[in-house]
């Protein structure tokens, strides 16, 4: 139990450290409307993968800066090509990162989109299914980077923004997560993802 612990810690710190970025880029904030976040509770994103779909919904009424970020990328066709950089068994698996479109692995996970995203903070749990940001150590420093809870993990509560959940193709998530992978638990085979914004 202890080794697992560690290893989890560890793999925080990774979420942090891993995608470094200089903290001098510009930090989004908007405040938004009660019909911006309902128009934004109306749409759900599609990640297809080689190993399947997965829809996700949103939690706009917590994090709004965070779902709209996602869907505005999504829509500029900013994460198709990307992969997922990185599964852990029992964890997460996490992508977004643009420098994955480039097969040299020694950049993934330190990549962005050239600004951050303020922190939003919220009281919604990571549990399995759980669609969260990852940052550097500065709370405000998230940007494109995602990771899907793969198993309940109360400890992120608090510390990264939780702002959608899986809503079918959890199985596709443990597909990914299972997927053989290098000791930066980076998958040997490229899981390559396009991401497409839907209405209900």
């Amino acid at each position: 139990m202890k080794t697992l612990v560690l290893i989890l810690v560890c793999f925080v710190l990774s979420l942090t450290l891993l995608m470094f970025e200089s903290f001098s880029q510009e930090v989004r904030y908007k405040k938004f409307s009660s019909e911006e976040v309902k128009k934004m509770s109306e749409q759900q994103a599609i990640i297809r993968t080689k190993l399947g779909d997965i829809t996700l919904k949103f939690f706009p009424e917590v994090a709004p800066n965070h779902v709209n970020n996602f869907i505005e990328l999504a829509k500029k066709g900013f994460y198709n090509g990307t992969i997922f950089h990185r599964v852990v068994p029992k964890f997460v698996i996490q992508g977004g990162d643009p420098n994955s479109k480039n097969p040299d692995r020694s950049k993934h996970g330190m990549g962005g989109p050239g600004y951050q995203v303020k922190a939003e903070f919220n009281k919604k749990p990571h549990r399995r299914g759980t669609l969260s940001m990852a940052r550097s150590a500065h709370p405000d420093s998230a940007g494109s980077q995602f990771f899907i809870c793969v198993a309940d993990s109360s400890f992120l509560d608090g510390q990264y923004t939780a702002f959608g959940e899986v809503l079918k193709g959890i199985e596709v998530v443990d597909k990914i997560v299972s997927q053989p992978r290098d000791g930066n638990d980076n998958p040997n085979d490229r899981i390559e993802m396009t991401v497409d914004i839907v209405t209900e």
